[in-house]
C-alpha cells in the first residue's frame, strides 16, 4: 500500500521542532509538510515558515479555503458572532476543513496517510486530531521518544532556525486577532501591527452592532482596551507578574535572556487553551 507521510506546521515552536527532529532523526521518511493559511496570520509566521523551509530543504505546502470563503465570508455565515473558546468556528472552517479535504484526497488515491503531530512527552492530556471517517494514522514522535518542552527548546536552539520572532511579544502563532491572546498581547499587537489591531476592532464593532454577545477579549472591547490609561494598567500588571516570576525562580546563566513565557506568567496552560493546529 502506498503511504503518504504528512506533518502540519502551525508557525509555532513545537511543530517546527518536530519537523527539524524528523529530518535529522528519520531522514529516510519522505514527509510532506503543510501549513493551513487563514489569510489572517501574523507576518512573523510567514517569515518563520520561510526560514524553516530553507532549513528543511523542502517546500511547505500551503492549504487554503475554497475561493471566496475567507474570514469575512464565515463571519457573515455565522451572523457576525465572533469566534470564541466556546464557538471555535474559525479553527473548524479555516484550519481543520482544508486539512481534511487535502488528506482525504490522498486516501481516495489509495494512500494510507500517516500524520505526525507535535505533542510532547510532558503533555499526557493532549491528543492529536484525526478527521472523522478516515483511517488516517496519527503518530506522536515526541511522546514516543520522550521529548519534552525543554527538548523542543534545545532542538530549536541547536538548529539555525531558532524561535519565531513573534515570541518576543506573543505566546502563540495563529491569526492576528486570536481570542486566546492575553491583554498584554493585544497591547503588543496594537504597537507592532496597528493595522491588524484596527481590523480586529472593525470586526468587533460589526459583531456588537449585530447584537452578538462576544468581544475579542474578556470583559472589554478593543476600543476600551486601547485607552492610554488602560494600556498603562495592563503594562504595569505585566511588569509586576514578570518581576514576581523572575524573583521566584533561580536563573540559569546558560539560558539568560531567553524569551518570557507569557502563559507561565498568567498561570495558564501552555497555549492558554488555544487549538493545537493553530499554536503548536
Amino acid at each position: 500500500m502506498k503511504i503518504k507521510h504528512v506533518l502540519g506546521l502551525s508557525g509555532g515552536k513545537d511543530s517546527a521542532a518536530l519537523a527539524i527532529y524528523m529530518r535529522e532523526k528519520y531522514p529516510e521518511i519522505d514527509i510532506e509538510y503543510f501549513f493551513t493559511d487563514t489569510g489572517k496570520e501574523l507576518p512573523e509566521v510567514y517569515d518563520f515558515l520561510a526560514k524553516l523551509e530553507g532549513f528543511l530543504g523542502k517546500q511547505i505546502k500551503y492549504l487554503y479555503q475554497d475561493e471566496g470563503r475567507d474570514f469575512d465570508h464565515y463571519l457573515d455565515l455565522y451572523n457576525y458572532f465572533l469566534p470564541s473558546p466556546q464557538q471555535r468556528w474559525c479553527t473548524i472552517m479555516m484550519k481543520l476543513k482544508p486539512f481534511e479535504r487535502w488528506a482525504k484526497s490522498f486516501v481516495k488515491e489509495g494512500y494510507k496517510v500517516i500524520q505526525y503531530v507535535a505533542i510532547r512527552s510532558d503533555e499526557e492530556f493532549r491528543t492529536g486530531y484525526t478527521p472523522k471517517g478516515t483511517d488516517i494514522e496519527t503518530k506522536l514522535p515526541f511522546r514516543e521518544d520522550g521529548v519534552d518542552k525543554q527538548g523542543v527548546i534545545d532542538i530549536l536552539e541547536n538548529s539555525s532556525v531558532g524561535y519565531p520572532k513573534y515570541y518576543e511579544w506573543r505566546s502563540r502563532s495563529g491569526c492576528t486577532f486570536c481570542f486566546f491572546q492575553q491583554k498584554i498581547e493585544w497591547v503588543n499587537l496594537k504597537e507592532r501591527h496597528p493595522d491588524a489591531y484596527e481590523e480586529a476592532k472593525f470586526y468587533e464593532r460589526q459583531a456588537i452592532a449585530g447584537k452578538a454577545p462576544f468581544t475579542w477579549t474578556q470583559g472589554e472591547t478593543l476600543d476600551e482596551l486601547e485607552h492610554p490609561d488602560r494600556v498603562a494598567q495592563i503594562k504595569a500588571d505585566f511588569e509586576k507578574r514578570k518581576a514576581r516570576s523572575e524573583s521566584s525562580r533561580q536563573e540559569n546563566p546558560l539560558r539568560k535572556g531567553l524569551l518570557v513565557d507569557l502563559d507561565e506568567l498568567y498561570l495558564d496552560e501552555e497555549g492558554n487553551g488555544a487549538c493545537l493546529i493553530c499554536h503548536k
